[in-house]
């Protein structure tokens, strides 16, 4: 299972996650429309994400990631963001987790100190835990998004596109 220390690494990291994601959503050419949005908006909406990911995957609190990526789904889809947009959003704040996770040793620090031969299963099992929590909270945050996406775009239909 995934350590307190774990969840409590990403949160406190955060701010750092938020940063490096601002800048591949307003520069990378997969995501053209995020790049005139508003930064203070993006910046609130990928910090909640990664603040509260530690949460969400420890506690397994579905309902609550729910309605926050049902929320970014049907606010996205009234700005005109293309799905393929807002599925590559999410890629890049998985990637970026993955990638910090590897580059600063957060696994290695949530660890608890014992010798060599005896952290190597404990890190190997930890890593995959963290992996499959990851992919597992990713996949159900696509889902929703989409869900929000395609229920904004109902409502617009069945409204007239207001």
């Amino acid at each position: 299972m995934l350590s307190a220390r774990m969840v409590e690494l990403i949160q406190n990291h955060a701010p750092q996650l938020t940063s490096a994601v601002l800048t591949e959503l307003t520069t990378n050419e997969r995501t053209p429309s995020f790049h005139s949005m508003s930064l203070r908006d993006l910046e609130a909406r990928v910090f909640r994400i990664y603040n509260h990911l530690g949460d969400w995957i420890s506690a397994a609190n579905e309902r609550m990631a729910q309605e926050e990526f049902e929320y970014w789904g049907r606010q996205r889809q009234v700005q005109g963001v293309p799905l393929s947009e807002i599925v590559y959003a999410v890629i890049l704040l998985k990637r970026q987790l993955s990638r910090y996770i590897r580059d600063n040793g957060l696994l290695e620090s949530s660890l608890p100190r014992v010798d060599s031969d005896a952290l190597l299963p404990v890190h190997l099992h930890s890593l995959q835990e963290l992996n499959r929590m990851m992919s597992e909270f990713f996949d159900m945050a696509l889902y929703h998004l989409a869900r929000g996406y395609e229920s904004e775009a109902n409502r617009r239909h069945a409204t007239g596109g207001s």
